[in-house]
């Protein structure tokens, strides 16, 4: 799930967007003003999430760079129940360097994931077991606050009547499996 652009922020570089001393954003964490985690080296490193947090919570401004860094990069939510597609899409997106992805299997998981990681585009396979595609797109649509977010449907079916139905829940565009890394990217 990690991506480079999103990789964990360490104390050093928030003094240096703070304008502190390495020490006082040591401080910061052990009294528990900013979550951190420890590495197995014994590193503190904080999450971008939760230095956007402590930021907000203490009223100080947001880094140009971390504004930057986080307008580069888009979520991306895969859902399918094959594996091995979801797989080459990861790979595909995380190439690029522009996109955090995060997996789903199927539209239960779909959902936990979706109000967690707010992606910027869910691809959402149409049909697998349980909840299918189609319930997972009118989840997502029935909220106003998700009108931005997009959804790209695949399906290993041409079925007209298939890709309406999706376009008419809210689905911003199609694509037939098996598709070329290029057509992907293009959508």
């Amino acid at each position: 799930m990690e991506h480079s652009k999103l990789i964990p922020l360490t104390t050093g570089e928030i003094a240096k967007y703070c304008h502190v001393t390495h020490r006082g954003v040591l401080k910061w964490v052990a009294s528990g003003k900013l979550k951190a985690y420890r590495t197995p080296g014994k590193h503190s490193r904080v999450q971008i999430e939760d230095f956007l947090a402590f930021l907000k919570e203490y009223d100080m401004p947001v880094p140009k760079e971390i504004q930057d860094r986080l307008q580069e990069v888009k979520r991306v939510l895969i859902v399918d129940d094959d594996r091995g597609i979801v797989q080459a899409i990861s790979r595909t997106l995380m190439v690029s360097n522009k996109y955090q992805v995060d997996v789903a299997y199927d539209g239960f998981e779909a959902g936990q994931k979706f109000s967690q990681f707010k992606p910027d585009l869910v691809i959402l396979d149409i049909r697998m077991p349980g909840l299918d595609g189609y319930h997972v797109c009118a989840s997502i649509r029935k909220e106003a606050k998700n009108k931005a977010v997009k959804i790209l449907a695949v399906s290993g079916a041409n079925d007209q009547h298939e890709i309406k139905r999706m376009m008419d829940l809210g689905a911003n565009g199609y694509l037939h499996k098996p598709f070329s890394n290029v057509q992907l990217q293009e959508k």
